[in-house]
């Protein structure tokens, strides 16, 4: 992330894990109505037990390069899956695109059901 991107307060909650930009479940649950929220997942995960963020898109993993082509780099993007693995990747995978603003859910929905928060 760029220097201005971290001076955003809106980002100061995210970390890196082994380079993997993260925000836990309650940033995500406060900052998803004003960003991007984009889930990984298949669709059959999207619609199963773990149920999925209200107004989240699903956009599969293998589907997300070719998805995001036209979209502003600039735009806020927070990116969701089971547990955090595919998430991160596609995160890594965003910013060697040139996404500037772009992160994984840390723990995925796993996290976010252990936290209580709703699922759609």
């Amino acid at each position: 992330m760029s220097d201005e991107t971290n001076r955003n307060p809106d980002w100061d909650a995210v970390t890196r894990f082994r380079g993997i930009p993260e925000v836990d479940c309650r940033w995500t649950a406060n900052h998803a109505e004003s960003m991007r929220l984009v889930d990984v997942r298949e669709p059959d995960e999207f619609t199963g037990p773990l149920g999925h963020i209200e107004d989240a898109e699903l956009i599969p993993l293998r589907q997300l390069v070719e998805a995001v082509t036209d979209w502003d780099r600039s735009a806020p993007v927070i990116l969701v899956c089971r547990s955090g693995g595919r998430s991160g990747r596609a995160a890594v995978a965003m910013e060697q695109m040139g996404f500037e603003r772009v992160v994984s859910m840390a723990g995925g929905m796993i996290d976010w059901n252990e936290c209580g928060l709703p699922v759609a």
